[in-house]
């Protein structure tokens, strides 16, 4: 499990990104979809790191509200 962080892009479509595993975002055109995708490309982003015998790095993403 991944936090995510998901907003609105520009050309109206759903972004959503994870902060823990740089350059790791997607998108779509529902926010579901967004996250659906999101969700595989963490999958596999990691898998990637695994195969390579890379460190996975640790999500230590806190959310506060200002």
């Amino acid at each position: 499990m991944r936090n995510a962080i998901v907003y609105p892009g520009e050309d109206g479509y759903w972004v959503a990104e994870c902060p823990s595993l740089p350059g790791c975002i997607s998108q779509g055109v529902t926010k579901a979809e967004a996250l659906a995708n999101i969700k595989e490309g963490v999958d596999l982003y990691i898998a990637v790191l695994q195969e390579n015998g890379q460190p996975i790095p640790e999500d230590r993403l806190e959310v506060i509200s200002v």
